[in-house]
């Protein structure tokens, strides 16, 4: 993904919002994981990262490619959790990815990463557009709500990035909420307000990202919404 970068700072969609995260929760200690999450593979080498952190956390894994399966063969591998990973486009070229969001985010804990992010955003009616700097490689702080994916994970924490797109902060649909950003305002984490679906912007599995495995291993816990 190519983008423009700016040569001063300016903030996205009006800057940083007025949410007070508070600190985060207390988290349990990482479960043994039994049940088969299946991982969307955008056509990214840090996907196999990603697999490689779920299955130090002893998760049954089954990796697919965007455009070599369809929805009624994920239905037959009845997965219980779903992960979209990064990738080298922008979310109107990610194969199924967006599809898969529909229909199985309703009913499965679904977590994207990256474009996967992304995808959740464009999914639900949100804008993905090209940020004032491209962040490949590059750490943040990263502030949180200190829930979910977050649970026992201090805030801030130092993320890794690797991305020129982000969600527009003010095309933000109404059934998504901010989960987490950066201090001028980029939009590093959301969430769905009823439906069992979360996204990071930043890359978890990095060496660079602080807590890594302990956001991976929140995943594995994560239920569907009441």
């Amino acid at each position: 993904m190519r983008g423009l970068v700016s040569s001063r700072r300016r903030r996205v969609g009006g800057g940083p919002s007025d949410l007070k995260f508070p600190n985060p929760r207390p988290a349990a200690s990482f479960p043994p994981a039994s049940e088969m999450i299946l991982v969307i593979d955008n056509y990214d080498s840090f996907t196999f990262n990603l697999v490689q952190y779920l299955g130090e956390l002893k998760a049954d894994l089954r990796v697919v490619r965007n455009d070599e399966v369809t929805l009624d063969q994920i239905r037959d591998l009845k997965p219980e959790r779903i992960l979209v990973s990064p990738g080298p486009c922008s979310p109107r070229e990610a194969g199924l990815s967006n599809e898969i969001i529909r229909a199985f985010g309703p009913h499965l804990p679904l977590f994207g990463v990256c474009l996967g992010h992304q995808c959740i955003g464009h999914t639900f009616g949100g804008e993905v557009v090209v940020n004032y700097r491209m962040m490949h490689g590059k750490t943040s702080p990263i502030r949180h709500n200190g829930e979910d994916l977050f649970a026992g994970i201090p805030s801030p924490f130092n993320a890794t990035r690797y991305h020129s797109l982000v969600i527009k902060r003010d095309t933000l649909p109404a059934c998504l909420e901010i989960t987490a950003e950066t201090d001028e305002g980029e939009i590093m984490g959301v969430r769905h307000r009823e439906l069992p679906i979360w996204g990071v912007q930043f890359h978890p599995e990095s060496i660079l990202t602080e807590h890594g495995r302990q956001l991976m291993a929140n995943f594995l816990k994560l239920q569907k919404r009441n």
